[in-house]
């Protein structure tokens, strides 16, 4: 890990995913986890205020930097339900199978090397009933936007971390065992080749 990112990354990071905007959508989509719960990268925490611990049984949230977690401003201890931080990568999550209920995601996906992969692995933790709650930026629906998003895409890659502009989020879902119970879609404010958002519900197939 070279040091921009080491020391810089996890701090523009944790600035860009704390606008107003992005804490709305957070709204729409994490207080619907119950049960057990897995968070595939928690980052900085900016999730943990909107879980509903009325519904919640336990949150094991996962995250590749813990550099980026060092940014976290909650108080774990007063959290309402268990919780537990483990330093892992989405593609090799270190739980068993079927132990999960709900699976959380938001502004992740976008980061993920091997979205394939995670998206198996998710599929493997979550039980026959256990859903995929999802909130991300993607691929935008006018040709303008998207040739942007393609062009910016490969030098964007480098300087945010991994993070992709124009992935087909919903088909990216769909295509990999899953089925998109509801889905929303809309622009939020903001830079635009990222500010199209996808959000929403969707079981195993």
């Amino acid at each position: 890990m070279n040091p921009y990112e080491k020391y810089i990354l996890p701090k523009v990071v944790h600035w860009a995913c704390d606008k107003r905007p992005s804490r709305i959508q957070r709204t729409k989509i994490v207080p619907l986890a119950k049960g057990d719960v897995l968070e595939i990268g928690i980052g900085s925490g900016l999730n943990l205020p909107y879980y509903n611990s009325e519904i919640i049984d336990s949150l094991t949230a996962i995250d590749p930097s813990n550099e980026i977690w060092q940014l976290n401003k909650n108080n774990i201890d007063r959290l309402k339900f268990d919780f537990k931080f483990i330093n892992a990568f989405a593609e090799e999550i270190p739980l068993a199978n079927s132990t999960i209920d709900s699976v959380v995601i938001t502004y992740a996906l976008c980061t993920i090397k091997d979205s394939e992969k995670a998206l198996a692995e998710i599929k493997r933790v979550l039980r026959p009933k256990g859903r995929l709650l999802f909130c991300e930026h993607g691929m935008a629906p006018d040709h303008k936007t998207k040739y942007w998003q393609n062009t910016i895409n490969p030098l964007w890659k480098r300087v945010g971390g991994g993070c992709n502009l124009n992935r087909d989020i919903p088909k990216l879902i769909s295509e990999n065992g899953f089925e998109i119970l509801d889905l929303e879609k809309m622009y939020i404010p903001g830079w635009k080749p990222a500010s199209f958002n996808y959000w929403g519900i969707a079981k195993l197939k």
